[in-house]
């Protein structure tokens, strides 16, 4: 099916998000929308999708023109959208999300969920998901629940398919996956809509790529072009796609973690005896595969694990049995993996967003009272210095794109005195101008003395950041290493191969350059 968008306009108040807008995904076509946080991408779709309606501008599908009221409109049309935030429902199985809103019933009325369990079969097996029509949704790893949102757009004879930020909360290994997926629709002739900033992956599926900054289409470009051409296009300069920094200078202060365990409400052990330190002045990066107890690693120094034992001293006092507000108070500063559930309040403005961590004291509470002068200019302070695209500090969190919502957890977080900061996956779902600021950010804070540790599974920005490396493996350390070891040994190594066999391994396995004709030769970080 072919897709064309005309002259699109969609304005929000004084706020015009999408400026005449015109793009055609041909039949049968990847095609991939490209752009900064906040340049309008999602807003496009969003209109495609009948979540919005705009101001100006026709919809065509098949040189027919559309006119959408709702998502129903859309999808009775053909059109399916998978959302960066998942629409699904926890407490209910595959099947029965699968069958939400299009509900089929048996003679008598019952809702017939053999059917939906048959039709997730028959999708799962055609495209080799391996997904339980039975299993529960909340039981699911986000990259199968991905695959749940795309089996429900195919149950509905989708022939145009959105992915709106697909990649944000996946793991390498289910990116991967998730391209392939990609690939397979294509060639059975549906029409992809692919929206993403990751320079990467435009280059690895996109047939043709469509850039848009600020509202507008600002140019076109074929997957040959390099990363740094692409990014350029998106943020309108040139963009420092390598990490500069130097040498780490060691400080005494830091953080000591000896032989620590945690254990989950079932009593399964996510951390087995973990021990390590972080010195003020260098970064230490956790890799492994999401899942792997990073997350209650990280969840356990911030005090929101509760079966917790052994020690995690900072700069010499204990923080294991104190509470979320003491160990903030201790200079710890935390960006959650999930800002929507964790780093949050989506429905405060950013001003009540970025005072959180101190909405009990001094600057910003004075004898119970929010002092809103002083808490506005500092909001409109920070929304400058992090480039936070908004209408203003009173407009709520949630209304922001994802990319913006990470940077008012960032800049909350960064504007207080820190003893160690705790960054869980802090570009997830962030463009490339975005991720070169943030960068610095962790470096100018490593710079000045405090001790970093990152979270990622990206391991291009583990490379670029770390100072050592700490991988993990169902819950134990397999062991730490340089930051400049190679990312074949890392990925060896985050499989839970040891440092030496994985070494060994890797230059054994490594192909040379003429038998790997697809690698990235432009070294670049994306």
């Amino acid at each position: 099916m072919k897709l064309e968008l005309r002259g699109i306009t969609k304005r929000f108040g004084a706020l015009t998000a999408n400026d005449h807008i015109d793009l055609t995904v041909e039949a049968g076509e990847i095609h991939c929308l490209l752009g900064e946080n906040g340049a309008g991408k999602s807003t496009l779709m969003n209109v495609l999708y009948g979540l919005y309606q705009a101001d100006e501008g026709e919809i065509l599908l098949d040189d027919v023109e559309q006119n959408f009221a709702g998502p129903g409109d859309a999808m009775a049309a053909g059109i399916g959208m998978v959302h960066q935030h998942f629409m699904l429902i926890p407490v209910f199985t595959v099947a029965e999300n699968v069958m939400l809103g299009h509900e089929q019933t048996t003679f008598g009325g019952r809702l017939d969920i053999a059917a939906a369990r048959a039709k997730v079969r028959e999708i799962s097996d055609r495209f080799g998901f391996h997904v339980d029509p039975d299993a529960l949704v909340e039981d699911l790893p986000v990259g199968v629940q991905q695959r749940v949102e795309i089996i429900k757009a195919l149950s509905r004879e989708a022939r145009v398919l959105v992915f709106d930020e697909p990649t944000a909360v996946l793991t390498p290994q289910e990116t991967d996956e998730l391209m392939a997926t990609m690939r397979q629709l294509k060639e059975q002739g549906t029409s992809i809509v692919f929206i993403t900033h990751k320079l990467r992956e435009v280059r690895e599926v996109a047939d043709r790529i469509t850039v848009i900054r600020l509202g507008k289409v600002v140019g076109e470009a074929e997957p040959t072009a390099s990363n740094a051409e692409l990014a350029s296009l998106m943020v309108g300069r040139a963009v420092e796609l390598t990490v500069s920094k130097d040498e780490p200078t060691l400080r005494d202060n830091g953080l000591v973690v000896t032989d620590l365990t945690v254990a989950d409400e079932a009593g399964t052990v996510t951390v087995d005896g973990a021990s390590f330190e972080v010195r003020g002045g260098e970064v230490l990066a956790i890799a492994g595969v999401q899942g792997n107890g990073q997350t209650e690693l990280t969840e356990a120094i911030m005090g929101l694990q509760h079966d917790v034992h052994g020690s995690i001293r900072l700069d010499g006092q204990e923080l294991v049995g104190r509470s979320v507000r003491h160990i903030l108070e201790a200079g710890v500063g935390f960006v959650p993996e999930d800002r929507s559930v964790d780093g949050l309040v989506k429905e405060f403005s950013i001003s009540e967003n970025l005072m959180l961590d101190r909405s009990y004291g001094k600057p910003f509470v004075v004898a119970g009272a929010v002092q809103r002068g002083l808490l506005e200019t500092f909001a409109h302070d920070k929304i400058a210095e992090f480039d936070i695209r908004t209408q203003g500090p009173t407009q709520s969190a949630g209304r922001l794109s994802g990319g913006n919502q990470q940077k008012v957890v960032l800049a909350r977080e960064l504007s207080r005195d820190l003893s160690l900061f705790v960054a869980a996956q802090p570009t997830r779902g962030v463009d490339v101008g975005s991720i070169e600021f943030i960068h610095k950010r962790i470096v100018e804070t490593r710079d000045a003395g405090v001790p970093v540790i990152l979270v990622s599974t990206e391991l291009d920005e583990v490379s670029a950041l770390a100072d050592r490396v700490l991988v993990m493996y169902r819950g134990r350390i397999v062991g730490i290493v340089p930051g400049d070891t190679s990312r074949e040994v890392l990925g060896l190594m985050m499989a839970g191969m040891n440092e030496s066999d994985a070494a060994a391994e890797s230059v054994t396995a490594r192909p040379s350059a003429d038998q790997n004709p697809s690698a990235d030769q432009n070294g670049e970080i994306a």
